[in-house]
């Protein structure tokens, strides 16, 4: 296929897993149904209009798209949920709880435990049929999700982002035209050469530039499904502290599970532990630590360190007991039973 072509046909599958709605004019339907199966949760965007740029650098898009946003509920309430997956395993049962808007909670648990499946239930990408989920006040599977944006295992096995394609392309592809502002500040934050060739970069350069290209647009609530285990250490901490400012200064809403604890003590503003497919504990970070006294704050720095540590504790504790409770796994129980009977 010659290049031109090959870069038509990525330029498509991009477009609908990420872009706005009118960059997708004109290119085949048949190559976007082919991506739609695992094209990421995005907010609905209006035409596109001509940019100017105002004085802070935003142009005129990115800031009819705040405006708009700004009007978007961000809360989740999910109440007496309940999941099973086709094989007839139990996948979720009675689920619980609300995230208040402006928040960032930290969905935390063992392999297992449901946390994606959760986050895709939210993302309307799986059917909730027992159980109710509102998502900014309405259901995510039978109504569009305006502002939200949900990145999980599909987002990040895309093969697209594995070929042949510079850091500049991809991003024009997905809008970084239209918000120069916030791709700009993505490149910088996430410390991304636009430069890059896709197939020539290791596989933390690589989750940069996908990070960059799903979070380029303007979004309200975001859904994270361990999106970050490829980066390292100060790539992560940029990243979450830039995601932590969209929160404090817009008003957003961040859903994140993972299983990487490192230095978020100070992150999250709530937790939510789920065992074995239920929510067992949830509630603001307070509940689950004190609030440092004076004398303790006196030397922040062993005071961080100090809250990182009870929270990577708390958790491995949580996970201790989640393994007493769920037992040996069925092939450890075979294995003993036929060296008692022997």
């Amino acid at each position: 296929m010659p290049p031109s072509h090959q870069w038509q046909q990525h330029s498509a599958l991009l477009l609908q897993f990420l872009s706005p709605p009118n960059l997708t004019s004109g290119v085949s339907s048949k190559l976007l149904q082919s991506a739609s199966s695992s094209s990421p949760v995005r907010q609905k965007a209006p035409r596109l209009p001509e940019q100017a740029t105002s004085e802070d650098g935003s142009t005129d898009t990115e800031q009819q798209a705040m405006s708009g946003l700004s009007e978007v509920s961000t809360s989740i309430s999910i109440d007496d949920l309940s999941y099973t997956y086709p094989n007839g395993k139990k996948g979720l049962s009675h689920v619980s709880f609300d995230v208040p808007p402006g928040s960032r909670t930290l969905l935390i648990g063992s392999n297992g435990a449901g946390k994606s499946t959760l986050l895709r239930l939210v993302a309307g990408k799986t059917l909730a049929r027992d159980g109710t989920i509102l998502v900014g006040g309405v259901d995510p599977f039978k109504q569009g999700l305006e502002g939200v944006t949900y990145l999980g295992v599909e987002w990040v096995l895309n093969p697209i982002v594995r070929t042949d394609i510079s850091v500049t392309e991809l991003l024009h592809s997905v809008g970084g035209t239209y918000y120069s502002t916030r791709r700009d500040e993505l490149i910088a934050i996430l410390d991304i050469d636009v430069d890059w060739r896709m197939h020539a970069v290791s596989d933390g350069e690589r989750r940069r530039v996908q990070l960059a290209m799903g979070l380029v647009r303007p979004w309200t609530m975001l859904l994270l499904d361990e999106v970050t285990v490829d980066l390292d250490c100060l790539a992560r901490w940029r990243f979450l502290d830039w995601l932590k400012r969209e929160t404090e200064t817009r008003g957003c809403t961040i859903l994140y599970a993972t299983h990487i604890t490192d230095g978020l003590a100070s992150w999250p503003t709530h937790l939510v532990r789920m065992t074995l497919g239920e929510v067992r504990q949830c509630g603001p970070i307070a509940e689950f630590f004190p609030p440092e006294t004076p004398s303790e704050t006196a030397h922040v720095q062993d005071a961080v360190v100090g809250r990182n540590s009870s929270l990577l504790e708390l958790v491995m504790r949580w996970q201790a007991e989640d393994l007493v409770e769920r037992g040996p796994r069925p092939s450890a129980k075979r294995l003993q039973e036929v060296k008692t009977a022997n």
